[in-house]
């Protein structure tokens, strides 16, 4: 709890909520009277099509130069509190809104009022989660998406801006503010893997810059690039974020030593205006990169891109409150402070004033705050600005003020620029990283190699060393066996032929002595057996002689084989030198990789060295050059949103239309690529707005494409953008008819009850309104569940929602009053009560949402046109919202057709009487 010291007293806050916007509203004052009339003292500004600070989408290119994108301003109201209350109980409110309309009337006194328009008019009761959805959201995005982005919020003392901006919601999360909620979304969409982000949060007190997460860095210098004028505040404390709890936390501690002070006005008084940073830095993919396969390697320079990086910074400002010091009672050093945040404002808005009349000096250096906010007004940041006013006539010159800030705040015109720069440490680190691999694996299949051929070199030649050995001792063995063979069959016969002869010699002798004249005839017989004997030796001679033969075929064998093996070894021999010579290949192919190698260093280096000269390019001569290397039809695809048709310079889309041609724009629906299927179908969707393109569409089947692209992806973004671009075709009769005819209602039907998306479903339901509005085609319709899902999408309570689902019953109902008219027939009851929508039409049609409300009393009035549909209302109690629409409504030709209805109803008149109601 902040502690005060008398009414000047200084103190700290601890980031406690503040109750000022969340006191009940009064009842509204009556609405009898005199009309005021309208007096416009500003130029009526109305709000482009896009989101709150939505601006000129980005560009596809890195470097673009940027692209327009007018300051958006929002206005909220504080309900009364509980002071007001009391003190103004007799008095009117001191402004009207028309949410509407997007307009705010000031009352200068009973009979005199000033109008003026802003982007969003938000009411007392718009939650905080509406103000951040229309203020906030479409800058964060922007952020996310590299751009600068800015949300400020600006109004007296007490209106709510720190509440708007800065609250916590420990104790209702519904109340958590533009802070928090965009840091929720930051966290969502990032990758902390590869993304990073990082916070400062500082306060501007008396005019000296202090880091609220470090009270005693209380005086940071402001930095200004001397080439681009970027401001930057090195010495602030710079904290990374990787999850929510630790951005409360962070939030907690600078809350807690933001100056704070109890004034006559408010009594939590913010005495600093409060800066909020917060750095998102995002590593888009890229489908470039460095080949590994081995076939590339020497074309690895002609693929290197480096990997691109976008940096985004948000801004959320919380200025300090501006007060007037006979109203606040500052005196002392609160009055100092007043002084100091008065001064600081007053050189705001003449640097606001200077913009918007687009003077040759804007006077940024009066004042610290506006040096901050260089880039927010006239720079290239998305800027959202976010006026906070009271009601109470009280404050009506304060009030004034405010708005007429906001009016000048609304001509600023930024040019929204991208933040995208190439990442070339990360590309050096990536490749040193693959250089190191390269060379590991080359060691390691250049080593494995040698090792293989040392192996197969030794087993080649002990395999050989063992054929050798082995065959020569075989061969050695079998030529010592034969010869022995050979001399002991050679001594064998000798010795056999000393024997015989010696014997045959002995007996011729003794013949001889005992018979000499018988000797020649004895001789001969004796002979006989002699010869025998010599004829056997001569075969035994012979069967050595074959055994010899047979041994030297044997030792000719054996050489042969010896040969071969000599072959063997010579093959063995020239498949090392192959082997020998392929290491030698190897060794030139190292030395080429190394070569190689080398280059890509002396690459590196010069990428490095040229990083800050392509930078500067970047900055001085916008995309002209980098867009070059980008895919030339996504980078249309991703040209800007639809410029002002007052332009003489034809829009991006329809220059788009013409180069590309719509063929090539649908072939893209079916791409693999779902980042191209988004951006070729939000191209479909801005065509189809313009009525001229819509037949083309069909024709070249758009319409079947986006049907299909609504039954096969699940993409909840290409739904939504696909059901837009239905919905616009569905604007056609003859287009209606083809998307019944092809199962159009029952794929939006589906996508209808599986949508989260409130834009997804307030899409849906405004295609189904569309086909509502066809006489022709409601049995179908109903047959097919339209009605169904119509009702079933008021479940999401979204207020664009609901104002769909009822533009459609009342669409409905029409065409039923119409056939029941032009037939002459009196059938049953309508379709629409016989689904249950009756109870839901009764219960919302009190809605305090103008345009749900009005399209809810058409189809009342309508639904009473048919007599079979009278009992039913009375029993719903339709009847009675009759009655009320014929007297309060603030249409004349609505009342007029409820009094009518009512009038010419028997049923109706009759239940009046009965119950003595009279409608004249």
């Amino acid at each position: 709890m902040s502690t005060t010291s008398g009414t000047g007293g200084v103190s700290y806050r601890n980031g406690t909520q503040r109750s000022s916007l969340r006191t009940q509203s009064s009842a509204s004052t009556s609405s009898g009277g005199q009309k005021a009339s309208v007096k416009s003292k500003s130029v009526l500004r109305k709000s482009s099509p896009a989101a709150l600070g939505g601006g000129s989408s980005k560009s596809g290119g890195g470097g673009d130069a940027g692209v327009p994108g007018r300051v958006r301003v929002a206005v909220r109201l504080r309900p009364r509190n509980g002071e007001e209350l009391i003190a103004d109980a007799d008095f009117a409110d001191c402004v009207e809104l028309q949410p509407e309309l997007k307009r705010l009337k000031l009352r200068k006194n009973n009979w005199d009022t000033d109008t003026f328009e802003f982007d969003e008019v938000l009411t007392e009761y718009a939650s905080q989660k509406r103000v951040y959805e229309v203020v906030a959201k479409p800058v964060v995005e922007g952020v996310l998406d590299g751009y600068n982005g800015t949300i400020m919020a600006y109004g007296q003392t007490g209106t709510g801006k720190t509440y708007t901006l800065g609250q916590l919601g420990e104790e209702d999360v519904a109340d958590r503010g533009i802070m928090v909620r965009a840091m929720e979304d930051i966290l969502a969409e990032v990758s902390l893997e590869t993304d990073s982000i990082s916070v400062s949060y500082l306060q501007l007190y008396m005019e000296t810059v202090q880091d609220l997460l470090d009270p005693s860095n209380d005086n940071i210098a402001i930095v200004e690039d001397p080439k681009n004028g970027d401001v930057s505040l090195p010495g602030a404390t710079l904290v990374e974020i990787r999850d929510q709890q630790s951005f409360l936390e962070l939030l907690q501690l600078g809350e807690a030593h933001r100056f704070a002070a109890n004034t006559k006005l408010n009594t939590e008084s913010s005495r600093s205006h409060a800066i909020l940073m917060v750095n998102v830095r995002r590593s888009m993919k890229t489908r470039d990169g460095l080949s590994s396969e081995s076939n590339g390697n020497s074309h690895m320079t002609k693929s290197l891109k480096p990997p691109v990086v976008r940096k985004g910074k948000l801004v959320v400002v919380d200025l300090a409150g501006s007060e007037r010091i006979n109203k606040s009672g500052s005196e002392g050093h609160t009055l100092e402070e007043a002084k100091s945040i008065n001064l600081s404002l007053s050189a705001l808005g003449k640097c606001i004033n200077a913009l918007a009349e687009n003077s040759s000096h804007v006077p940024f250096r009066d004042s610290k705050l506006t040096r901050l906010l260089r880039d927010s007004f006239g720079g290239t940041a998305r800027t959202s600005l976010v006026i906070t006013i009271g009601p109470s006539p009280r404050h009506r010159g304060e009030t004034t003020s405010t708005i007429m800030f906001g009016q000048r705040a609304m001509k600023v015109e930024n040019m929204v620029k991208i933040k995208e720069e190439f990442d070339y440490k990360s590309l050096s680190r990536r490749l040193e990283v693959q250089l190191d691999n390269l060379i590991e694996e080359n060691e390691r299949q250049q080593k494995a190699f040698v090792d293989e051929i040392e192996r197969i070199t030794v087993e080649a030649h002990n395999q050989i060393s063992e054929a050798e050995k082995r065959y020569a001792n075989a061969l050695e063995d079998e030529k010592l066996r034969y010869q022995n063979d050979y001399m002991e069959s050679i001594k064998k016969l000798e010795e056999n032929w000393s024997k015989n002869q010696k014997k045959l010699a002995a007996e011729r002798l003794a013949l001889g002595e005992k018979n000499g004249l018988d000797i020649t005839s004895n001789g001969n017989r004796s002979i006989a057996p002699a010869l025998e004997e010599v004829s056997e030796l001569k075969k035994l001679l012979q069967k050595e002689a074959q055994s010899k033969m047979a041994a030297e075929e044997e030792v000719n064998r054996l050489k042969h084989q010896l040969n071969e093996f000599k072959k063997v070894e010579a093959s063995g021999n020239s498949e090392i030198m192959r082997l020998h010579k392929m290491l030698e290949n190897e060794t030139q192919q190292k030395e080429k990789l190394e070569g190689e190698i080398a280059t890509l260093h002396s690459q590196l280096l010069q990428l490095s060295l040229t990083a800050d000269e392509t930078r500067r390019n970047l900055e001085q001569h916008g995309s002209e050059k980098t867009s070059g290397a980008r895919d030339s039809l996504m980078s249309q695809l991703r040209l800007p949103q639809i410029q002002d048709p007052g332009n003489a310079e034809k829009p991006p889309v329809a220059r788009l239309f013409e180069q590309v041609g719509l063929q090539k724009i649908l072939s893209l629906l079916e791409a693999e690529d779902a980042d191209v299927r988004i951006h070729a179908v939000k191209v479909v969707a801005n065509l189809a707005a313009e009525e001229a393109n819509q037949q083309q569409i069909v024709e070249a089947g758009g319409l079947t494409s986006l049907l299909m692209l609504l039954k096969n992806t699940e993409d909840e973004t290409i739904h939504r953008v696909a059901a837009g671009a239905i919905a616009n075709l569905a604007m056609n009769e003859t287009n209606q008819e083809l998307i019944m005819d092809q199962g159009g209602i029952g794929l939006l039907s589906s996508t209808a009850a599986n949508a989260e998306d409130p834009q997804t479903l307030r899409m849906v339901a405004g295609a189904i309104a569309n086909l509502c509005g066809n006489d022709k085609l409601q049995t179908k319709l109903r047959s097919e569940g339209g009605i169904a899902a119509l009702l079933g999408m008021v479940r999401c309570g979204h207020p664009d929602v609901l104002a769909q689902v009822a533009r459609g019953i009342a669409n409905f109902a029409k065409c039923e009053s119409r056939a029941s008219t032009q037939a002459g027939t009196k059938r049953g009851k309508s379709l629409l009560i016989e689904d249950g929508a009756l109870s839901w039409i009764v219960q919302n049609a009190k809605t305090e949402t103008a345009a749900i409300r009005r399209h809810i009393e058409l189809a009342l009035c309508h639904l009473a046109q048919h007599e079979g549909n009278a009992k039913e209302m009375v029993k719903e109690g339709a009847m009675w919202e009759l009655v009320r629409i014929s007297r309060d409504c603030s249409r004349e030709d609505i009342r007029s057709l409820a009094h009518r209805t009512l009038t010419s109803s028997p049923t109706f008149l009759t239940e009046l009487r009965r119950l003595r109601v009279d409608i004249r």
